[in-house]
């Protein structure tokens, strides 16, 4: 055994990066114990056993190099706080246990404590070691693949990943990050609605280009690129080298065919390439959860998925930015042309013109935010709605409003794309409860952020059955009158798409969609109620149209959350009264008349249901309901549903 220091004696919150024969392992915050095995007859998994049994550390990490040019366990120490700039006064002492210093590590094994931020990385930095041998150091890249749900520096567990292969090389490893703007992302579906709306592309290109100055800013750069991913990135392998492709694991069919497509073609350029993914998108790390990997033990319910998450797994510290040099980038063999190139909406693929006109068209004045793409705008959001207004210590009593930028934290835009990590919004928030005030609003949004992990689960564990008629209920609800579970109404949804349903709150919500790009969740859960449970029309219509026009649209929460307005999850089905939403959460209704003119001189008793206006009262407010207001449009008889849960109204 090499470190005789136990954990409680090493140096608090430092980070050490231990590298060996090529293999990066990261282990990091808090008390960290390194241990050098001498045999492999030591067995990592007794010894694992032991350390959690007899220091109480909860996570040991076994990295085996047997078999490898392996270096001497005091090396491999001394590499480790030299690879984080740290003093050799706070390096733990180390001994071979009485052998020579010489001696060679038959296995690492580096135990942390669960919260540890950089395990993912550990794991992708080690797992690509064999690509990368001591013997071809010096020819080896490293090909930072960002995919448009990750684009940031801060808290980038791929990023870490890969500076740590960067530190562990020790010939010469360069470092290429690229984007791709898919055109596939961009096309019309099969039921021809643009996958991407303008609003959103704009909004992603902010932060592609936000994206590229900050790895300018520590000597990297961005290569953007429209094409495949597939198509595009093996055109920038290093020949004659070895490459690692490394980018965010994703849980969708779509995102994993592309993974499987860029695996085979630089397997093809030459076999020891190879591809891996590491995990980065959710608060709560995959390896930290109390459920299977997989997934498949993961509850239906938010609430016992809450339940257990918050009881039984800790939310791992963000992982550091790249510092200055952490990412090499080898200008010589890359054209300076192709790093130089920023492209403009003009260069996009949009699916048609028109959503490229919206993307140039200026922000609504009564969008609730001017939103901009990109880390440095995501960052400066949480520092103002923490810090600066303070906004979070009222947010549980504020969140249902649908007016405004500051009734919710508006992270939703830049979460999706990856600019901000719901592991630095956590801390933020834990550390304003330690530092200003605990309360059911801090509470509250780390509560929202547990829903945002709960759909990313959830999809990982159902796969494509999201995207199926039934969802993953397996069964849909059936019409009181015998029909299918869903109809075809085309006029139906084209009156919800361009907010012309008669139903104020629904048309309000549908307009401020369409205009910016964004809707209050309270907005979101009654025009999805609307379409599925009053007009019937088939649920993934609503989730595909919310695709293309939603800024902040995620695969996982979107498709989750229309899977179970459709009461398609097993559980019960919330149908929501319209009406009664409209009084209780607009009660003035100066939303619906700021989004539906029409109303802005109805009286507000009659604002949830112009219907009821007399006649003369209609007249004096210039508002004939089927004349200067649709007539509410008519619906066909409620659906009743067999999925094993009950209902709701609210």
């Amino acid at each position: 055994v090499g470190a005789r220091r136990r954990p409680r004696d090493l140096p608090n919150g430092k980070l050490a990066r231990v590298a060996a024969t090529g293999a990066a392992a990261t282990a990091s915050t808090g008390r960290v114990l390194a241990l050098a095995l001498s045999r492999v007859s030591s067995r990592p998994s007794s010894a694992r056993h032991h350390l959690q049994h007899r220091f109480g550390i909860g996570r040991v990490v076994v990295v085996d190099v047997t078999g490898r040019r392996a270096l001497s366990s005091s090396t491999a120490l001394s590499a480790a706080w030299r690879a984080r700039g740290l003093s050799s006064d706070d390096a733990p002492r180390h001994t071979t246990g009485g052998g020579s210093s010489t001696r060679r590590l038959a296995a690492a094994v580096f135990v942390c404590r669960a919260s540890s931020s950089s395990s993912s990385a550990l794991a992708a930095a080690s797992s690509s070691s064999s690509e990368m041998p001591a013997d071809d150091a010096a020819s080896a890249r490293v090909l930072l693949w960002f995919r448009g749900t990750d684009l940031r520096l801060r808290d980038n567990l791929v990023v870490d990943a890969a500076s740590a292969l960067v530190a562990s090389g020790s010939g010469d490893v360069d470092v290429l990050p690229v984007f791709c703007f898919d055109p596939r992302t961009f096309a019309a579906s099969a039921w021809g609605t643009p996958k991407t709306g303008g609003r959103r592309a704009r909004f992603l290109l902010e932060s592609v280009l936000d994206l590229k100055r900050s790895l300018r800013d520590v000597g990297s750069d961005l290569l953007v690129a429209v094409g495949k991913p597939e198509d595009v990135i093996p055109r920038y392998l290093l020949e004659g080298g070895t490459n690692v492709v490394l980018t965010q694991e994703e849980v969708h069919q779509e995102e994993r065919r592309v993974d499987a497509a860029i695996a085979s073609a630089v397997k093809i350029a030459n076999p020891k390439n190879a591809m891996r993914t590491v995990w980065n998108s959710t608060m709560y790390h995959v390896d930290d959860i109390p459920f299977n990997a997989d997934a498949s033990d993961v509850p239906n319910g938010f609430t016992p998925f809450r339940n257990k998450v918050e009881s039984k797994a800790t939310v791992r510290a963000p992982a550091p930015s790249p510092k200055p040099g952490a990412l090499p980038l080898a200008k010589a063999s890359i054209d300076a042309s192709v790093l130089e190139y920023e492209p403009s909406l003009d260069d996009l693929p949009f699916a048609t013109e028109d959503e490229r006109a919206r993307a140039k068209a200026p922000t609504h004045p009564n969008a609730v935010l001017p939103f901009e793409g990109g880390e440095t705008a995501a960052l400066a959001r949480v520092e103002y709605y923490v810090w600066e207004s303070e906004k979070i210590k009222t947010y549980f009593e504020t969140r249902n409003g649908m007016l405004g930028g500051d009734y919710s934290s508006k992270l939703s835009p830049w979460l999706a794309h990856g600019c901000v990590s719901a592991r630095h919004v956590h801390r933020e928030v834990r550390k304003y409860e330690r530092e200003r005030v605990e309360n059911k609003s801090t509470y509250w949004l780390i509560f929202e952020l547990i829903w945002r992990d709960f759909f990313i689960y959830f999809a990982k564990k159902h796969g494509n059955a999201i995207f199926t008629p039934h969802g993953t209920a397996g069964r849909g609800g059936t019409w009181t009158g015998g029909a299918g579970p869903w109809r075809d109404d085309p006029a139906a949804l084209k009156a919800w798409k361009e907010g012309k349903t008669g139903f104020p709150l629904v048309d309000a919500n549908m307009r401020e969609l369409a205009a910016t790009g964004f809707m209050s969740n309270r907005g979101r859960q009654n025009v999805a109620s609307w379409l599925c449970l009053d007009a019937g029309v088939d649920w993934r219509l609503g989730a595909e149209y919310f695709e293309s026009a939603l800024i902040d649209y995620d695969c996982a929460a979107n498709w989750g959350n229309w899977v179970s307005a459709a009461g398609l999850t097993g559980g019960r089905v919330n149908k929501f009264n319209i009406a009664k939403q409209t009084k209780d959460y607009d009660p003035d209704g100066r939303y619906v008349k700021t989004w539906v003119p029409e109303l802005k001189d109805v009286p507000k008793g009659f604002v949830a249901d112009p219907r009821r206006m007399p006649g003369d009262v209609a007249k004096i407010a210039g508002c004939v309901v089927g004349v200067d207001y649709p007539a509410p449009f008519k619906l066909p008889p409620r659906m009743a549903y067999d999925n094993g849960g009950g209902g709701r109204g609210g």
